[in-house]
């Protein structure tokens, strides 16, 4: 932890003040609801300011919490950005970047370290939601210790409260926003070690023909033509099938393309991988030949996990198609 950062947790823990926030946009009205939002949650503005103060370098204090409001990025900023995740992940903080869809793969592969919260052209609600999330994982100076339950109970938590805060919006503006889901799965407990582990991998049957796992993915995406999609929603699976699908295919999957196969909002989309990668299901990794970039991709235990439940299912794989 930087010593400044250090100095106000151990005095903000002695004394009970509120958590510090800094916030950053080069959009005046983002930066003022963002404000507005910091102070109505009881947090302590520590900074405010433009994109270029917060990727400065020579403030000597961000505070437990950043908000970044970071819709493009250029070689310079991106240099800069990873800078800063560096920074927040040494200092033990917690990082919120808002971004727009265009940006969101520079944002990602320049954030690998402080494992941000990533907003796609988030509304204000889901900018409140993400302070809320912040406030529930962090105290004053501490980081409050989740189990994997809780955590995937805070996550449905959200994403009810996210539908509500959508809905609500609807009465305050004129564009018609896209529900997001509280989608239900269970990761399961991760195996214990064992010095057989290896073996068993390698005793595992193989994953099923890309072809199939495809034809089940275009099965389940054929129902949003008939029914709400909100109703079948279940990010988790459908991010699952589509990484097992592009292992067998030898194909990179990028965090972009992860988020429209889930089939539901970036936002959301981002909120599953990370919960996925906790869970030990999927991993990032950085593209060897450009260091700007990073894929997602199944971990050896998600691997194992898909090929035993296709090796269950055997010839009836077929029939869901």
């Amino acid at each position: 932890m930087a010593q400044s950062d250090f100095a106000y947790a151990v005095a903000a823990d002695s004394a009970g003040l509120p958590l510090a926030v800094s916030i950053f946009s080069d959009r005046d009205g983002v930066r003022d609801e963002m404000r507005e939002d910091v102070h109505a949650a009881g947090f302590a503005l520590r900074e405010c300011g433009t994109m270029a103060r917060a990727l400065d370098g020579e403030l000597r204090s961000l505070g437990e919490l950043v908000m970044l409001d970071c819709r493009e990025l250029d070689a310079a900023g991106m240099a800069a950005l990873a800078r800063l995740d560096s920074r927040v992940a040494r200092s033990g903080a917690h990082m919120v970047v808002a971004t727009s869809v265009d940006a969101l793969e520079d944002v990602f592969a320049c954030c690998a370290q402080s494992a941000p919260q990533i907003l796609v052209n988030p509304r204000r609600a889901d900018r409140i939601i993400a302070l809320g999330r912040m406030l529930g994982e962090t105290t004053i100076g501490k980081v409050r210790e989740l189990s994997e339950d809780d955590r995937m109970a805070l996550l449905r938590l959200t994403e009810q409260v996210n539908q509500i805060a959508e809905k609500l919006d609807r009465f305050s503006t004129p564009a018609p926003a896209q529900a997001a889901s509280a989608p239900a799965f269970s990761f399961g407990e991760a195996p214990r070690p064992d010095t057989s582990e290896q073996l068993v991998r390698n005793m595992r049957p193989p994953l099923p023909d890309p072809r199939l796992v495809r034809k089940i993915i275009q099965q389940r995406q054929l129902r949003a033509r008939f029914f709400d999609g909100d109703l079948f929603a279940d990010p988790a699976w459908d991010m699952l099938l589509d990484l097992t699908a592009a292992r067998v295919e030898h194909v990179r999957v990028s965090v972009t393309s992860l988020c429209i196969a889930s089939g539901v909002p970036p936002t959301t989309a981002l909120r599953w991988i990370s919960q996925m990668t906790d869970a030990g299901l999927l991993e990032r990794i950085e593209d060897e030949t450009d260091r700007r970039r990073a894929f997602i991709q199944l971990t050896d235990k998600a691997v194992d996990a898909m090929s035993r439940y296709f090796h269950e299912l055997g010839k009836a794989a077929a029939q869901l198609v």
